[in-house]
């Protein structure tokens, strides 16, 4: 289905364009690194190295253009009835008989058939492969166009790319080296400056009151989420100004006051978009590590100062506290 639907569905010139915006985006990430005065030189080199050292896939493996190689992966997956359970127990046993062929093989970050499907909406961090996908289902509509100026994909699928590869850095992340092992590369110094800057993020968003459901939100449940949301859209902003500066400014869009440094806030806002019954709400704010769409804006936003000099806002004004928390 996923080679059916690449086939027919996917704009190829797309994957081209997102892997550039992977790379400048890393690349910001690395030069912030290597500014920060707050970390010891072994962490930025590791840091660095981790980045560099990234697995980067996008939109679909090649192999799903492959047909013969396809019908050769499955030629062992016998399904002859038509009854649900027995077809699916058929599929059970092919999928373990396939993983334990592996069970002493050397882990293959690029095995195709271990990479997310491309008809996904979503997009993905491994811990332990130190890599991130974004299938071909997520390069379109509101994250990603090709024909689109690049202020409004840097701000869509620029800011989830910058949000995947913080996920390496974030109170998780951080603790697994460049080639996915666990692995202790701070010093007790700057750890404690990242716990500091990660517990400014976790009060920060104790503070707001959903008046929908009447809670507050859980800060250290979305913590990891939020340390990616700041230092992703960061890195995508300043990605797209160094874009900018190598290309030259791009034109504003018909028919509309905004600037093209605000239409990537207003591109990176528009991807949150939600509507939920207040019933599920509830449910997602006490149970789910995803934070409320609303406050991933809110949150995010307020934190950064090119947005709030993006968009004139008055110093201590609720999108420009005098107080910002930042992690990366």
């Amino acid at each position: 289905m996923g080679s059916l639907y690449i086939r027919k569905h996917f704009n190829k010139d797309s994957k081209k364009e997102v892997e550039e915006m992977v790379t400048n985006i890393q690349s910001e990430f690395i030069q912030s690194l290597m500014m920060y005065d707050w970390m010891d030189e072994n962490a930025k080199y590791e840091a660095i190295e981790k980045v560099n050292s990234m697995f980067v896939h996008v939109g679909y493996a090649d192999e799903l253009l492959d047909e013969k190689r396809i019908e050769k992966h499955y030629l062992s997956l016998d399904i002859v009835s038509d009854n649900y359970l027995e077809t699916m127990l058929s599929i059970s046993l092919f999928n373990r008989d396939y993983n334990y062929k592996q069970l002493r093989d050397a882990i293959n970050r690029t095995d195709w058939t271990k990479l997310k499907f491309p008809t996904v909406v979503d997009a993905y961090y491994s811990f332990q492969k130190n890599s991130i996908e974004f299938p071909a289902g997520i390069l379109q509509g509101l994250f990603f166009d090709n024909n689109r100026p690049r202020y409004m994909n840097y701000g869509g699928i620029g800011s989830i790319i910058g949000h995947e590869v913080m996920h390496g850095f974030d109170d998780q992340g951080r603790q697994y080296d460049g080639n996915g092992n666990i692995a202790e590369w701070w010093t007790l110094e700057t750890k404690d400056i990242i716990a500091e800057r990660s517990k400014c993020i976790t009060d920060q968003y104790e503070d707001y009151f959903v008046p929908e459901v009447g809670v507050n939100l859980d800060g250290i449940s979305i913590r990891e989420e939020n340390i990616a949301d700041s230092g992703g859209i960061k890195q995508a902003y300043l990605a797209y100004q160094t874009w900018v500066d190598q290309n030259g400014p791009e034109k504003r869009l018909p028919g509309l006051p905004y600037t093209p440094n605000q239409m990537f806030w207003i591109s990176a806002a528009n991807v949150w978009c939600t509507k939920y019954p207040n019933e599920f709400l509830k449910l997602k704010i006490r149970t789910g590590s995803n934070l409320f769409e609303k406050y991933r804006v809110l949150g995010t936003f307020s934190n950064m100062e090119y947005f709030s000099d993006d968009f004139k806002c008055s110093l201590g004004s609720n999108m420009n506290p005098q107080h910002k928390c930042q992690v990366w």
